[in-house]
């Protein structure tokens, strides 16, 4: 069962998405708008005002931060560092959910257990980006997934392989007030389950500003263990919060995108969004 949240968002990513394809396959020689409205059966006048009111800006714009030089740019001129990003403020300058994640981690001990002992409840979304899967335990979100690349059983079955030993209840109910809070940019409330080195990357994801970008080498040195770039890349994939631990800000030196666990095309467009919503 999928539940909606009223967002217009989650009937418009579907139709979006198929837009958005047809610009990623384009390249350089992007079709121009009367062509992506044909292909959607809509109008143009109609297709514009869809789009930009889903993504915050014209399908022109929206190209642009989606073609492959973005993450660079990206790199070049809204990389934060993150040793110091607290001291200047940005961490806390976000317009969506900076400002509003509240987490606290399990102990190392509970984590070892394999989620023994712990209920974790389940639901379905449909949400700004597609189909979502939410998990949480009576202390907040533990669990958000996008399964448009990966398919609903793949990423049900890679979400409850990680705490193997946990009860799972299907109550998505008692879930939607956190998920809709973590897509309108509300307070949020975390639990983040992990080894205390995933932890302590993930806390690093969590001050990078929205809009911005790091590295896996910065992320490194921010955790004080700069050796250790490939791990930190590890736990970046193995981060099981999508969107509110931002693990799609991560970038590799060379400005390529590396990895998502989701899906490329997913953390494409999550970083277009969020250019989006801080222009």
């Amino acid at each position: 069962m999928t539940n909606t949240l009223n967002f217009e968002d989650a009937y418009h990513y579907k139709l979006m998405r198929r837009a958005i394809d047809l610009i990623d396959e384009s390249g350089a020689d992007a079709p121009a708008l009367p062509d992506i409205a044909a292909e959607m059966n809509l109008s143009p006048a109609h297709f514009q005002r869809i789009f930009s009111r889903w993504a915050g800006v014209s399908h022109k714009r929206y190209q642009q931060w989606l073609a492959l030089g973005h993450a660079k740019d990206l790199l070049a001129n809204r990389f934060t560092t993150l040793e110091t990003a607290d001291a200047v403020g940005l961490s806390g300058g976000g317009r969506l959910h900076d400002l509003f994640v509240r987490w606290e981690a399990m102990s190392p001990g509970d984590y070892a257990l394999g989620g023994e002992g712990l209920t974790i409840r389940w639901g379905w979304f449909e949400g700004p980006f597609g189909r979502t899967l939410a998990m949480g335990t009576d202390r907040g979100l533990c669990g958000l997934a996008f399964s448009e690349e990966s398919g609903d059983a793949a990423a049900m079955d890679d979400m409850r392989g990680r705490w193997p030993k946990a009860t799972f209840v299907e109550d998505a109910e008692a879930l939607r007030p956190w998920i809709a809070a973590a897509f309108r940019g509300n307070e949020t409330k975390l639990h983040l389950i992990g080894a205390p080195f995933q932890i302590k990357v993930w806390e690093a994801l969590l001050r990078i500003p929205t809009g911005h970008v790091t590295t896996y080498s910065e992320i490194a040195r921010a955790i004080g263990n700069p050796k250790a770039v490939r791990a930190v890349g590890t736990a970046v994939g193995r981060n099981p919060i999508s969107w509110l631990v931002p693990c799609h800000r991560a970038l590799r030196k060379s400005g390529g995108l590396g990895g998502y666990h989701w899906g490329l095309p997913v953390k494409r467009v999550l970083l277009a969004w969020e250019a989006a919503e801080s222009a």
